[in-house]
């Protein structure tokens, strides 16, 4: 054994019956580990109790990894992404901005799969002064002011936009709505009372002690409620990405997904 490599060993022995410390091959006694690889994930807002839930699953088992999250309307994080925005993963709330970026060339298309599905719900503030009972019930005086998510952005917004036009009682409930920058904003205005009435996500609705779910609104109002996922062409880490994507369709995340609410897709 050459005299160097011998007294890196002999070293290596000394710390290790001395301090514990151990020496990995190619790495001199002392060194800090490699800093792990920061996977960064766009996600919609309605995904952020149960992917937070996901990273701290992950990270337990992929130490060379460190999840990185940036939660906001899939418009928002769309339009971030069109203008160069650095990141590896996005996780919309809606095919359609999924499928904007796939037309300009931003995501990697091989990847995308449609990975939740969601409902959409009415829910008031418990307990409600006036209580709204069901969507008909906010083209009355028991509705003044009516949360939803801004259809320009916000897809649980567009959901509820196509639901209640459906219905035929858009036009009369337009004027009494107060719309939000993403789905989560919708749920606090409805928390803290500054809306007799508000449209999220079921899976919002489930993470709240503060509202009352009072109808859920029938899927044949509006188009499917799924969440596609694919990697971003930019993307310096693509399979460190395509794992992470494995790994949310695995049973374990599955799990998760479910007790937050969501329905994985068996597609």
């Amino acid at each position: 054994m050459p005299l160097n490599r011998l007294i890196t060993f002999m070293l290596c022995l000394l710390l290790g019956l001395v301090g514990g410390v151990s020496c990995q091959a190619g790495q001199p006694p002392g060194a800090p580990a490699p800093s792990p690889i920061q996977l960064r994930v766009a996600a919609a807002a309605s995904l952020t109790d149960v992917l937070q839930a996901i990273q701290t699953r992950y990270e337990a088992s992929q130490s060379a990894i460190a999840i990185q999250y940036n939660f906001a309307s899939s418009g928002t994080l769309q339009q971030q992404i069109e203008q160069g925005a650095a990141g590896d993963l996005f996780i919309s709330a809606a095919a359609k901005q999924m499928d904007q970026l796939q037309a300009k060339g931003l995501i990697v298309p091989e990847t995308r799969q449609d990975l939740l599905t969601n409902q959409l719900v009415l829910i008031v503030p418990k307990p409600a002064i006036a209580p709204v009972a069901s969507l008909q019930d906010l083209t009355t005086s028991k509705a003044t002011r009516i949360a939803l998510g801004d259809p320009k952005s916000v897809p649980a917004g567009q959901y509820a936009t196509a639901a209640l036009t459906k219905l035929g009682l858009w036009e009369q409930i337009k004027p009494k709505t107060v719309f939000a920058t993403n789905v989560r904003q919708v749920l606090q205005f409805v928390e803290a009372g500054n809306a007799d009435a508000g449209i999220v996500y079921l899976t919002d609705a489930k993470q709240s002690q503060s509202v009352k779910i009072v109808e859920v609104i029938s899927d044949t109002l509006h188009p499917p409620i799924t969440y596609p996922i694919a990697v971003l062409s930019n993307s310096p880490n693509q399979e460190q990405a395509k794992t992470f994507i494995q790994f949310l369709l695995s049973r374990p995340a599955e799990q998760i997904f479910i007790q937050y609410g969501f329905t994985p897709n068996k597609a």
